[in-house]
């Protein structure tokens, strides 16, 4: 379940020269190998998906130093005085480009340090504030919230922080906190989520490697100093090889930015396609050991993945006040359009899941600054509910705003109205669905983690290379696993009226009822997920339909969870506790109607027939119902050619300095 299956041979596309072949086997060993492979730290979402409710691993919800609250509300005062006054989003819309005084504002402000230590001349902000500044300045502009968040969490100072030697970070983090960018360069042209195939090279020579490549879709790219580039070494008799992660000068000899890509949203973004040609790096330059650079990778979005949720907590946050006041004041038929029921139930939709949006972003930011609790799964499912939920909400705020939803701020405003940027919300959020990993790869991914513990006893027994031996030895384990494990998703706390009492204080919303529904179904979605893994053993890896429900599930009872524990902390803090019991009431009654009929869908769907279908398609059965279209698409390859040589193009690097 590490990747999607991959497309017949009949269907593929023809390979790209240069491009590394390679089974949809070793594809997988490839992805499961960058895995961290054990727990050594528990989990409160890896114990759910077991069956497990882990209330104590959340609750009493953690909280951050008071030294780490001044200085990160220091930093929020000033970040916020310097959107409000030096940054025209409007302005970045049109011209498709963050002015570089915005830039250089942000850098003499230290934005660009927020989360580099103060020794090396960062501002040293928590994981919680720094998340609360991307919100902040990424309501003002998403195209700046991404350069920064591209350049903090998956850019240069992320990896160094984690995995860089001592030089390494004496050399590269003070530039990184004040003056130069950074980008984060994996994807390629025929190169996404299966990074088995990567085709960039780098060729140890000396005291030295030389890349050879071509980059795509690099965020930060066209204005970056330094780079993240993975690159594949070969294995040679001195060194073992493999996809590797190497800090590049982004002025180097050889490095062409060949184009400056355009997107439907985030039009202020620096994002291009880089090509490497003879490009010479020091070996010093090398993070970590040659082939751990997806290892790399895959650790520094842990944490990393929390910045795209924290930016979906600040859209939902500007959807709700929009809402709120063109609600009350636009009338229709007599009376605000907020107090009629179809417009309403949007309202509460927009406010309840922020309030639970953000109650999952608070805690698992917290859960990693104190570095208790492994929060790989916390950290995707935040990835992964934010940047669906946020976009349902930007919908919804869409079609409440009816005509001036679709309409254009600045066409508001020349006819004299708001200038109202509901559609670029839109527009700019849905990149968050594909993002530092797909809505669909983000299923896969966590599915995996979530049955990690099943295949730890019986992968054997599904593993078609594995000996008789092997499988035997394995169904003894399984045996006695089981026989321990399936016994407690029987009967819990769930069942039992007077469990968690806490949550129902006197005169308050009982959240109670709540807690007992998620710990009654995080035992019914560990007996599914059982059943499943006995039902179709080796081709569980296939069933994408299921494992993407039962991650929704998951998903929905983590963020139940959060909304709940938020709730129970802001009340006896005495900060809007009971308008906060009734919003998480609101929402756990609007989850558990999702929950309910994604539970019916893991076993009533159509998943099967769309199979017989989707062969049909590919299969050229039904292109007669494509007739009577024109197709607007124009002339070219599908996939651009990234064949390594020296670059053809202009060179349209230009760094803010």
């Amino acid at each position: 379940m590490s990747a999607p299956s991959a497309p017949s041979a009949a269907s593929a596309p023809q390979e790209p020269q240069g491009r590394p072949r390679v089974s949809e086997r070793e594809a997988r060993q490839v992805a499961e190998a960058a895995r961290e492979q054990g727990w050594r730290k528990p989990s409160f979402a890896k114990e759910m998906f077991l069956g497990r409710f882990r209330l104590d691993l959340i609750h009493p919800h953690p909280m951050p130093a008071s030294e780490d609250v001044k200085r990160g509300e220091q930093f929020l005062t000033k970040l916020r005085e310097f959107s409000e006054t030096r940054i025209d989003g409007a302005r970045i819309e049109r011209e498709a480009r963050i002015p570089d005084e915005v830039i250089n504002g942000l850098k003499e402000l230290g934005a660009l340090g927020m989360k580099i230590e103060t020794k090396y001349g960062g501002l040293g902000l928590t994981q919680v504030y720094y998340n609360k500044a991307l919100a902040l300045v990424g309501s003002a502009s998403p195209a700046i919230g991404a350069l920064l968040s591209a350049h903090q969490s998956i850019g240069v100072p992320q990896p160094l922080k984690l995995f860089g030697t001592q030089e390494q970070k004496d050399a590269f983090l003070p530039r990184l906190a004040r003056t130069d960018i950074s980008a984060f360069l994996l994807t390629e042209p025929d190169v996404g989520s299966d990074p088995a195939r990567l085709a960039t090279t780098a060729v140890p020579d000396g005291d030295s490697y030389v890349l050879d490549g071509v980059k795509l879709w690099t965020t930060n790219g066209v204005v970056a100093d330094l780079l993240v580039v993975m690159a594949r070494v070969p294995k040679t008799e001195n060194g073992k090889g493999g996809i590797t992660a190497f800090v590049v000068e982004a002025g180097s000899p050889g490095i062409t930015v060949e184009n400056r890509n355009a997107f439907m949203g985030l039009r202020g973004l620096e994002n291009g396609v880089t090509r490497f040609h003879q490009v010479r790096v020091p070996a010093a330059n090398r993070i970590g050991p040659e082939g751990a650079g997806l290892k790399i990778a895959l650790t520094t979005l842990n944490t990393g993945r929390l910045s795209l949720p924290a930016m979906c907590v600040g859209a939902g946050k500007w959807c709700l006040k929009i809402a709120r006041e063109w609600s009350a004041a636009r009338e229709q038929w007599g009376r605000p359009v907020g107090r009629h029921e179809a417009v309403g139930a949007k309202i509460s939709f927009i406010a309840a899941t922020t309030f639970a949006l953000e109650a999952v972003v608070d805690l698992a930011s917290q859960m990693a600054d104190e570095d208790r609790n492994d929060i790989r799964i916390e950290a995707a499912l935040a990835k992964l509910y934010g940047s669906e939920m946020s976009c349902l909400m930007a919908d919804e705020l869409v079609q409440i705003r009816g005509g001036r939803g679709f309409e254009t701020a600045d066409s508001l405003a020349a006819r004299g109205e708001r200038a109202v940027p509901a559609e670029q919300m839109l527009r700019d959020l849905r990149i968050n669905r594909i993002f530092e990993g797909s809505t669909e790869i983000m299923h896969l991914l966590i599915a995996r983690e979530a049955v990690d513990a099943h295949l730890a006893v019986a992968g054997d027994i599904i593993d078609p290379d594995a000996s008789l031996s092997d499988k035997a030895r394995a169904g003894a384990q399984a045996g006695r696993f089981y026989a321990r494990w399936l016994p407690k998703l029987v009967a819990g706390p769930g069942q039992l009226p007077g469990s968690y009492a806490e949550f129902h204080p006197a005169g308050y919303p009982d959240l109670s009822t709540h807690l007992r529904y998620v710990e009654r179904n995080a035992r019914k979605l560990a007996r599914s997920t059982f059943y499943a893994m006995s039902r179709w053993q080796g081709r569980m890896e296939t069933k994408q339909g299921f494992l993407g429900r039962v991650v929704d599930i998951g998903a929905e009872l983590f963020a139940m969870s959060a909304a709940c524990v938020r709730a129970e902390l802001m009340r006896t803090s005495g900060d809007h506790g009971r308008e906060a019991y009734q919003l998480a009431d609101a929402f756990c009654r609007q989850a558990r109607i999702r929950v309910e009929e994604l539970f019916t869908r893991l076993w009533s769907n159509t998943d099967d027939l769309d199979r017989k279908v989707v062969n049909g398609v590919l299969a050229g059965t039904y292109t007669w119902l494509e007739a009577g279209v024109i197709d607007p698409s124009g002339e070219g390859p599908w996939i651009a050619d990234a064949t390594p040589g020296p670059s053809q193009r202009e060179n349209v690097h230009r760094p803010v300095h």
